[in-house]
């Protein structure tokens, strides 16, 4: 009697999804790092074979993704990887101020902060953020040979980049390290040949993420968080956000959400719903990255094949 009654609300689901669709296609955002592109190809995949719907994904900043679900227009629906407290002004702005976009109740949690290799920690001591600050340093970390070391912050437009180029000044590592930003890819694919080498290398990392898999790294010791150390305005609020910001102390711990054009609850409901009760796992996250980055695999043929072999989980997502 239960399996009945299953299969006819999924009917009923479907039938409505057909409806639903009949005139929208939900266009998800596309951030550049590799979490949220994965993410980004599970929502797809669901709504798809599950809901019977029609997505497209479109590349965009998270300022960009943000003001688009705000517009309510179809643009741009959803932001698969929403990283906070990182991207809080764009949530205090469009979640709790306009109340135009909403959040998935689940998130899966992560922590972010510096990395070397771990030869670095071993041989030469570097085991906190201040151990970057120091002559040594500038010469362990000259990749370029230009006297000064060199520190890897992000990518243009991540908030996280921001965040760390306010902490490469204030904890003075600037004195010693210049600090970069680009593309993920492209400055993975510079540590792996450093690594190769044994030289020495200092970057932005995160978990989950593919590289504590693919090398011996290790995150560096920051103070603990404390709020009233912590002052960070985004470009996106202030053109003179890197005077007002200061930041002497680690990163809170994270905590990444689906974020969704409430539009949708009008036009497609039962993918709002679907957003909504999403909830992923860190580790879940993190094969993920493995699979698509060390392994070489397209992030839709992972996702395609988890939820082939995970059918509950799904159902769940879907109220089933």
């Amino acid at each position: 009697m239960k399996t009945a009654l299953k299969i006819l609300a999924a009917a009923v689901l479907l039938s409505a999804a057909g409806a639903a669709f009949a005139n929208d296609k939900v266009m998800i955002g596309e951030p550049n790092w590799p979490g949220a592109k994965i993410v980004a190809n599970l929502l797809r995949t669901v709504i798809t074979t599950r809901l019977g719907g029609q997505v497209a994904l479109v590349p965009g900043t998270n300022p960009v993704i943000f003001a688009a679900m705000d517009g309510g227009k179809g643009d741009i629906d959803v932001h698969p990887d929403v990283w906070l407290p990182n991207q809080k002004s764009l949530t205090d702005k469009y979640v709790d101020a306009s109340k135009t976009v909403a959040l998935s109740k689940g998130s899966y949690s992560g922590r972010a902060g510096f990395c070397v290799p771990t030869y670095m920690v071993k041989e030469h001591k570097i085991k906190s953020v201040y151990d970057l600050a120091t002559p040594e340093a500038q010469k362990l970390f000259d990749a370029d040979g230009d006297g000064k070391g060199e520190i890897w912050i992000g990518a243009a437009g991540w908030a996280s980049t921001a965040i760390h180029q306010v902490k490469v000044r204030d904890y003075g590592i600037g004195s010693f390290l210049e600090p970069t930003k680009e593309d993920e890819a492209v400055f993975f694919a510079k540590l792996a040949s450093q690594i190769a080498k044994k030289k020495g290398v200092a970057f932005y990392c995160y978990t989950p993420h593919y590289v504590h898999r693919l090398h011996d790294v290790t995150m560096l010791d920051e103070p603990a968080f404390d709020s009233a150390k912590y002052k960070m305005v985004q470009p996106n609020e202030d053109a003179d956000w890197l005077n007002k910001s200061k930041i002497t102390v680690g990163d809170s711990p994270k905590f990444v959400h689906v974020a969704y054009s409430k539009s949708l609850e009008r036009r497609a409901p039962d993918v709002a719903r679907f957003l909504a009760n999403i909830k992923l796992e860190t580790e879940l996250v993190s094969e993920w990255t493995r699979a698509v980055v060390v392994d070489k695999k397209e992030p839709a043929d992972v996702v395609k094949a988890w939820v082939a072999a995970n059918p509950k989980v799904v159902d769940r997502w879907l109220g089933l």
